[in-house]
């Protein structure tokens, strides 16, 4: 037979999801992939289900229903600072998923280059390779995630076509400040590329961090794709519905790629996302707090089980270190290492491998997700500490 399509040698299935089906074979508790626990607001649900009655269950516009642009661009503004024309600047798409890959194919040509922070959320790699686009990592290094500004600088050149930036991040749960955007920024301004945003996470953030959009600073709301998603937010991670914010010049572009891979996101939860993002204030104040005390739990019982921790300062992830633990399980990888807390404890994780280019560098650590009850994440404590307990492990 003749061979299949090169491109999908380059890269593996998702270890995330891979770990999820796992957990789910051997009744594991899930900390492995982002998504909740517990069910979404009532309101919204109610939302959708009154859509379906109103009869909006055809296809929708392609780019999205004029009702959720509208929602898309006042938000935006109100929390963001950035303006954009609904008409001509958004883009619906099936998740943030489909909006970063259709992004990416709608800028990137042959021997373009796209900057990449590492550790990074699995998908960014393989959607550089399906774009055609080189990828060039730039460490993040712990405790912090800071980058080195050299490092940053020189891995812009001539070819550099975009940088990705995840804030607040998965995995590591680093919150991006205002002084490092504005360096990436100027270095955009200066090799003349775009920044391609992910802000899944905006509203999830702690100990008083602030969320910046890298749109609104001076000189890049002309170069900046904004993707976004009800996904996380609003704990409704299987809906799919996700959006691009861009110039109309850029717009115009992804909407013509979004067009032929999905033709449209499900037009009923369009109009009940339309209505999510005119919750009032309150709903954010109660989720950060919700997530703040799941932070510290997770991080609390991780410290106590002998794991390598600090507080992330947004999103609901953090990264573990396992360098103490390993030897004692008599693992030598994290793969194995993941899979051996299934087996002791039941609990899952995202092998660090899977946020590394190279993975070796991420042979010590683990990614654990704390977007679940709390009632979940005390059996994970009583578990781990039993774990401790069984196996002499002295934190």
């Amino acid at each position: 037979m003749k061979s299949l399509a090169n491109i999908t040698e380059n890269f593996v299935e998702s270890v995330i999801r891979e770990m999820t089906r796992i957990c789910d074979a051997r009744g594991g508790y899930n900390l492995a992939q982002g998504f909740p626990d517990f069910d979404a607001p009532q309101e919204i649900k109610q939302a959708a289900i009154k859509a379906i009655h109103d009869g909006h269950n055809q296809y929708p516009v392609t780019f999205g229903e004029p009702e959720l642009r509208k929602a898309i661009a006042a938000k935006v503004w109100r929390y963001n600072c950035i303006r954009c024309a609904p008409e001509t600047d958004i883009t619906v798409t099936c998740g943030a998923t489909e909006a970063m890959i259709a992004s990416l194919k709608a800028i990137v040509n042959p021997g373009d280059e796209i900057i990449v922070f590492e550790p990074f959320y699995e998908n960014y790699g393989p959607d550089a390779i399906l774009s055609g686009a080189t990828p060039r990592f730039v460490a993040l290094r712990p405790p912090g995630w800071q980058y080195d500004p050299e490092e940053l600088a020189a891995a812009f050149n001539r070819h550099t076509k975009a940088v990705i930036i995840n804030t607040p991040n998965n995995p590591t749960g680093k919150v991006f400040s205002r002084k490092e955007l504005e360096e990436i920024a100027q270095l955009c301004l200066k090799w003349d590329c775009l920044a391609i945003t992910d802000e899944i996470y905006e509203h999830i953030l702690y100990d008083g961090e602030q969320h910046v959009s890298i749109a609104s600073l001076e000189g890049m709301g002309e170069r900046t794709v904004t993707i976004n998603s009800i996904s996380k937010t609003y704990s409704l991670t299987g809906w799919r519905v996700g959006w691009a914010i861009a110039p109309e010049r850029i717009t115009s572009r992804i909407r013509k790629v979004h067009d032929f891979l999905t033709v449209g996101a499900p037009t009923p939860l369009q109009h009940a996302t339309a209505f999510a993002l005119n919750l009032p204030e309150s709903y954010y104040e109660q989720l950060q707090a919700r997530y703040h005390r799941a932070r510290n739990l997770l991080f609390e019982t991780l410290k106590e089980a002998g794991f390598e921790v600090s507080l992330p300062k947004g999103s609901y992830y953090l990264i573990a270190g396992t360098a103490r633990l390993r030897e004692r399980f008599g693992v030598q990888d994290d793969f194995s290492f993941s899979l051996k807390l299934i087996d002791l404890a039941g609990v899952a994780t995202v092998p660090g491998s899977s946020f590394y280019a190279q993975p070796e560098k991420g042979k010590n650590q683990v990614r654990f997700t704390f977007c679940k009850k709390e009632e979940t994440l005390e059996k994970v404590r009583t578990n781990l500490r039993r774990l401790v307990s069984e196996t002499s492990i002295t934190p």
